[in-house]
C-alpha cells in the first residue's frame, strides 16, 4: 500500500497517509463541500484497513473546524475504528493551542461521539 500526501488549500487542511500506520491532519479545515475532500481520505482508508499496522496513529493539529467538517471527521474515525476488530491499537492525538477551548472541546466531543479515548496534547499558546 502507497502512502499519500495531500496539500493543503485556504480551505482544508494538509493530509499524510502513511502505510506505516500514521495518519496526520492538519491546518484548517472549513470546506462547505468537505465530504468530496474527506471521501478521498475515506477510501484510503477503507484499503488500509483491510491489513492495518499494529499501532495506527491519527494526529489532529486543526486551528479550526467547521460543522461540514466535523461530521466527515466522525466518519473518518469511525472507520477507523474497524482496524480495532482486528486486535490492533488505534491512538488519536489531539493537539491543541494553550487556551484554545474551542478546539480542545472540539476533540473531547470527536472523543465522545466515537467512544475512543483521545489523548490531548497542549501546544504554545495563541498570540
Amino acid at each position: 500500500m502507497e502512502g499519500k500526501k495531500i496539500e493543503p488549500t485556504r480551505k482544508t487542511p494538509e493530509v499524510y497517509l502513511g502505510p506505516e500506520g500514521v495518519i496526520k491532519i492538519w491546518g484548517r479545515s472549513v470546506s462547505e463541500d468537505s465530504r468530496a475532500f474527506y471521501d478521498t481520505i475515506g477510501l484510503w482508508i477503507d484499503e488500509y484497513i483491510l491489513d492495518p499496522e499494529d499501532i495506527t496513529t491519527v494526529e489532529f493539529n486543526l486551528e479550526y473546524v467547521n460543522s461540514a467538517s466535523s461530521k466527515q471527521i466522525i466518519k473518518l474515525l469511525r472507520r477507523l475504528l474497524l482496524v480495532t476488530l482486528k486486535h490492533k491499537l488505534l491512538k488519536v492525538n489531539w493537539y491543541y493551542e494553550e487556551g484554545d477551548s474551542d478546539i480542545l472541546e472540539k476533540g473531547e466531543y470527536f472523543s465522545s461521539a466515537v467512544k475512543l479515548k483521545f489523548t490531548y496534547i497542549e501546544t504554545g499558546g495563541i498570540a
